[in-house]
């Protein structure tokens, strides 16, 4: 019935392009498990669990993620994420938001009034491992 070759980016009015890889976790929707997707996610409800996906993350304002991990190419935070972060290019972290983990980004943007508690490592190889202050580094 449908075809690969039929998938197309669909256009809303006003130019907006939908990508048909999103997965859509709504407002009052609560997840108890992990999440694999191949394409982004956009976290408007609850997950307590592991997130692992191949594009994009986006926590929406009233979003929260608590979980052990959450793997995604860039991770937009808005909400609350109680979980280490390993994004493949670039972590933001919102005005109103709350990170509680450790963080691996390949660059790290935390707005004026956002919180974070944890440590960060940024920079080209994001599966260094995180260095604990304090620690000595061989």
């Amino acid at each position: 019935m449908f075809k690969s070759s039929d998938r197309k980016s669909e256009t809303r009015s006003g130019g907006v392009q939908l990508n048909p890889d999103i997965t859509f976790v709504g407002k009052g929707c609560r997840i108890d498990g992990d999440i694999h997707c191949t394409g982004d996610l956009r976290l408007e409800g609850e997950v307590n669990g592991n997130i692992q996906a191949q594009g994009d993350v986006e926590v929406a304002l009233d979003g929260r993620h608590s979980g052990s991990t959450l793997h995604a190419n860039n991770v937009t935070v808005h909400g609350h994420v109680k979980s280490c972060i390993t994004a493949r290019g670039t972590l933001r972290i919102h005005k109103q938001a709350s990170v509680e983990g450790d963080v691996k980004a390949a660059a790290l943007d935390i707005e004026s009034g956002a919180r974070f508690v944890g440590y960060s490592s940024t920079g080209e190889s994001v599966e260094a491992d995180v260095v604990q202050i304090g620690q000595a580094v061989a």
